[in-house]
């Protein structure tokens, strides 16, 4: 079975990675964009039968810091 964890920083939270790339952006000419929010995607092959609560934990535990970050499972 095939996850992937979609993370992000949660609303509010400054995005300097993300400023720099808005900011590139304009400088290669694409103007219009407002702003840009960065993330990562984790993508998990993961045993048959691993439930949707054993990958939340291994968000909250692992792969993402929930104290500036949300997330997203897809389960393919």
């Amino acid at each position: 079975m095939k996850a992937k964890v979609h993370v992000m920083l949660k609303n509010g939270v400054l995005d300097p990675q993300g400023e720099a790339i808005r900011h590139a952006l304009g400088a290669l000419g694409f103007d219009g964009v407002n702003g840009v929010r960065q993330g990562k995607v984790i993508e998990l092959d993961l045993a048959d039968g691993t439930t949707e609560a054993q990958i939340a934990d291994m968000c909250d535990r692992l792969l993402a810091n929930t104290v500036i970050e949300s997330y997203r499972i897809d389960i393919a």
